[in-house]
């Protein structure tokens, strides 16, 4: 390991784990130019991220100067523990934070354990789907214990701003009650909904559109890791769903009862939450307007949309298509600034484009 200022990153960083977060870290750290070196129990998983230029295979010589620990939630423990015996700085991407540490609490060298949490991530998994730029703009959770020394948080924090992430100082405990909130029951919601459509007659699932698209995406997340996530997290998510019930059961009795203002109180605490996560640059959500715009389903007419809708010089704050069933036509979802909206539309219009509001 090479001689450096404290809190100083320059490697070599090893990454125990080569699946989409692991493969993805080691891209960003050989981007930045960095030794990495790989270790995972899947020869599969070391071969394909090799050849991704992610790193080389860790021999029994190397002596890292960090150690990121990117594997499922049931062997986090085991690994931090093992990557702390080497001398290193060691820190992990779980998802809770509170179970790891509670499980190299009496570890020799855990002064040099810092958590983290990168919160971006994809329902694909694995090497091949890994990206150097997968944590470009991302918070990143940093949650070192009362006995994380300042070297070893500055070093954490400086490995999540070589990935292009902003870092978040919390407390493990805060951390898991906030990714309950933020992922974990969102997940949960989005699988109790997606589970709705499974055995629903093909004739219902015809008119699907964005809507149940976006509310079920994450749900295709695989199983067995999520089921590791919340279950180690069983707390902090039990509690939110409690929460969640009492609002059914009152959404329930007031459908029941035909109080159509119950069920508005609730659909109000929706909009509500909505308004509340952050919005561009983590700034305060701004008022925004949406253009639909009709597109052939054929080669090209996207980049065509895309360079007139520049040429009107409108910022594209977010894109969705929705595909239409019936026609081979993409119905795209054009998000702006509220009061560049009708400008929007009246550019497009003026170049042949069928559009509406």
């Amino acid at each position: 390991m090479s001689d450096a200022l404290p809190g100083s990153l320059v490697g070599p960083v090893e990454i125990v784990g080569a699946g989409l977060i692991g493969t993805s870290i080691a891209l960003a750290c050989r981007r930045a130019g960095l030794e990495v070196l790989l270790t995972d129990s899947s020869d599969d998983h070391l071969r394909t991220a090799s050849g991704l230029g992610a790193g080389r295979a860790t021999t029994p010589d190397d002596r890292p100067q960090l150690v990121v620990v990117a594997v499922p939630p049931d062997h986090l423990g085991a690994q931090i523990a093992r990557a702390l015996a080497g001398g290193a700085v060691v820190t992990d991407v779980g998802s809770v934070k509170v179970g790891p540490l509670a499980a190299v609490a009496g570890v020799p060298g855990v002064e040099r354990y810092v958590g983290g949490h990168p919160m971006a991530g994809s329902e694909r998994s694995g090497p091949l789907a890994a990206s150097s730029a997968l944590f470009d703009g991302r918070p990143w959770a940093v949650t070192p214990h009362p006995g994380s020394t300042p070297e070893a948080v500055a070093l954490v924090e400086a490995l999540a701003l070589l990935c292009g992430a902003v870092p978040v100082r919390l407390t493990p405990d805060e951390h898991d009650l906030a990714v309950a909130r933020t992922s974990h029951l969102p997940h949960l919601l989005a699988a109790l909904a997606a589970g709705a459509l499974a055995d629903a007659p093909a004739d219902h699932l015809a008119l699907s559109g964005q809507g149940v698209r976006d509310v079920t995406r994450v749900a295709a997340g695989d199983p067995a890791l999520y089921g590791q996530i919340v279950a180690a997290n069983a707390h902090a998510v039990g509690a939110l769903l409690t929460g969640v019930r009492e609002r059914l059961d009152a959404v329930i009795e007031a459908l029941a009862g035909g109080d159509r203002a119950g069920v508005e109180a609730v659909l109000s605490e929706g909009v509500s939450g909505t308004r509340a996560i952050p919005g561009k640059h983590g700034g305060p959500t701004r008022p925004t307007g949406t253009v639909f715009v009709a597109v052939p389903d054929h080669p090209g007419e996207l980049a065509r949309l895309f360079a007139d809708a520049g040429a009107s010089e409108v910022n594209i704050e977010d894109v969705r298509i929705d595909h239409d069933p019936g026609r081979p036509v993409g119905l795209v979802e054009l998000t702006v600034d509220e009061d560049r909206a009708e400008h929007l539309l009246t550019s497009l219009e003026s170049k042949g484009w069928v559009t509406h509001r």
